[in-house]
């Protein structure tokens, strides 16, 4: 038997859900997503009630930061790539030559371009001197994809 239920949504989101419609079938994709937030809780606690070998919850805490920190890092450099590809040389070499890859988050000339890019992906914007971890993460990507571009255009120029 099936059950039907109501979602809220925000307006922006419904916006973009009426774009794209077509393209999802949104049941199935609500219930993949809601069968495996359950299965993450469930395993959680299982995880919490029962007794576990420290070397084991080591190795797991390290997988699952590797794949957050690749996961932050291949956006990062995806998003950076995208970013050459569209930038004025002048831009390009801006970024190259900047001193600290940190701060472009909050330079006068770059803000603007990551503003929006934190607001599309979610990313937590720390604007003390520390970058978060994702934030780090990121950069350190968003930089490399904005490198290797440069790498394989530059002798062309």
């Amino acid at each position: 038997m099936t059950q039907k239920i109501t979602l809220s949504m925000p307006d922006f989101l419904y916006e973009k859900l009426e774009e794209w419609r077509a393209s999802f079938n949104l049941s199935k994709l609500f219930q993949d997503a809601l069968a495996e937030a359950i299965q993450r809780k469930e395993e959680f606690q299982k995880r919490i009630s029962e007794d576990f070998d420290m070397a084991d919850i080591i190795k797991r805490l390290k997988e699952e930061k590797q794949n957050w920190e690749k996961k932050y890092y291949t956006l990062g450099k995806t998003e950076g790539l995208q970013w050459a590809k569209i930038a004025h040389y002048g831009d390009l070499l801006y970024v190259l030559k900047f001193q600290d890859t940190y701060k472009l988050i909050s330079d006068s000339k770059m803000s603007s371009y990551f503003k929006k890019i934190y607001e599309a992906t979610n990313l937590t914007e720390n604007r003390e001197s520390i970058p978060a971890d994702d934030e780090q993460m990121f950069m350190d990507g968003w930089f490399k994809g904005v490198l290797e571009f440069w790498n394989h255009i530059k002798e062309k120029l």
